[in-house]
């Protein structure tokens, strides 16, 4: 069954062509500059769909179309396949994520324009999470402001977490309900997440993806107070400056991207390595704080961007780590990048690399949904 994954943001429009049969990729592409290099998402689907037919696809054989949709609040712990009624949701949701979802929901309106006849359905970001329990996701706020208003604690890349947890347990060889692992999503938006019994029992994204782990742009967590000492200082413009200046970018005054912030820090740049320390830090009080939460972890597993080929910073996060028994190999560590243990043979708890792949999991929820 050929299903279509499309992941439509605000500028850019991420599609791929997978064959579930065999899960092969058949075709993907990004369609970038949406607002003005190209006019709107309409007009992005259609180079989209040119980019297909050009390259052999023949659009009636799509079946379904998986859509990422990063918000499902408290709505969706699973996937759903797209109707009137799921469509008032994800559109209420909108007010908890208004960045993402409406540009997620334009993407699905003009793939059901151009593919009227195949299945659409949503695969939510936060489904994952609505395993965690009130203690995990209440924030120490009046009650009313979560019945009414919905403040609580989300957690997101929940496809990348589901991936790399059914991955794993496959790799093993034992049920995903078995397993009990701390994965760190580590890319330019980062977050890590506490696995009990296949299920998320915490995570370090919160509300909205700014709480939590330092990231590429993104300030991670940070006290509400100096927030509003900042705004009483004149200070406009928070949400930008939280989201898109600060993190990685922000501390080293050079870059958003690891690598080229760790090259800075090899010339003797002092703010690009206390960067790196301060995210390091993070990572790893996370995992410390979430070993002890969940009572331990057969596992750390790495995972996106950094996760997957930082071997220096997985180097220095796993040495803090030693306490809790956490040894590296060295020569493993630094052929990251691909699928594999890279712990010492004996260490407990291993250290494992998994590559993710979000649209994999979006293309079988899709067969599954509209199959079921």
């Amino acid at each position: 069954m050929q299903i279509l994954v499309l992941n439509s943001g605000s500028s850019s429009l991420k599609y791929q062509l997978i064959e579930t049969t065999g899960e092969r990729r058949l075709a993907k592409g990004e369609i970038s500059k949406i607002g003005s290099a190209v006019k709107n998402h309409d007009e992005a689907l259609t180079a989209a769909f040119k980019n297909l037919t050009d390259s052999g696809v023949r659009l009636e054989e799509i079946a379904g179309v998986g859509h990422r949709v990063v918000h499902g609040g408290e709505e969706f712990q699973q996937s759903v396949i797209i109707d009137d009624a799921v469509l008032r949701l994800i559109e209420k949701a909108s007010e908890l994520a208004p960045l993402h979802n409406p540009a997620n929901l334009k993407g699905y309106y003009a793939s059901k324009a151009l593919l009227p006849k195949a299945r659409h359905v949503a695969v939510f970001d936060t489904a994952f999470h609505q395993t965690l329990a009130p203690h995990a996701y209440l924030y120490g706020i009046p009650y009313d402001y979560y019945t009414r208003d919905k403040v609580r604690r989300y957690g997101f890349h929940g496809t990348s977490y589901r991936y790399v947890l059914e991955r794993y347990a496959q790799i093993l060889g034992k049920p995903a309900s078995e397993c009990k692992l701390i994965v760190c999503h580590l890319g330019n938006g980062c977050s890590v997440c506490a696995i009990d019994g296949g299920k998320s029992a915490d995570t370090s994204m919160g509300f909205t993806p700014l709480e939590g782990l330092l990231m590429g742009t993104r300030s991670g967590d940070i006290d509400a107070g100096a927030v509003t000492y900042l705004m009483g200082r004149g200070v406009t413009h928070l949400d930008s400056l939280l989201n898109e200046k600060s993190g990685l970018l922000g501390l080293s005054g050079v870059s958003n991207d690891m690598q080229a912030v760790l090259a800075e820090a090899a010339k003797g740049n002092q703010r690009a390595e206390i960067a790196i320390q301060v995210f390091c830090y993070r990572v790893t009080k996370y995992i410390g704080a979430y070993f002890a939460a969940i009572g331990g972890a057969e596992a750390i597993v790495f995972t996106a961007g950094i996760g997957e080929h930082g071997a220096a910073i997985r180097a220095r996060i796993c040495a803090a780590l030693a306490v809790l028994g956490v040894v590296l190999d060295p020569a493993r560590n630094s052929a990251g990048g691909k699928e594999q243990k890279i712990s010492s043979d004996g260490a407990s708890p291993a250290v494992w690399v998994i590559p993710t792949d979000e649209e994999l999991v979006i293309a079988r929820d899709t067969v599954r949904a509209i199959t079921a």
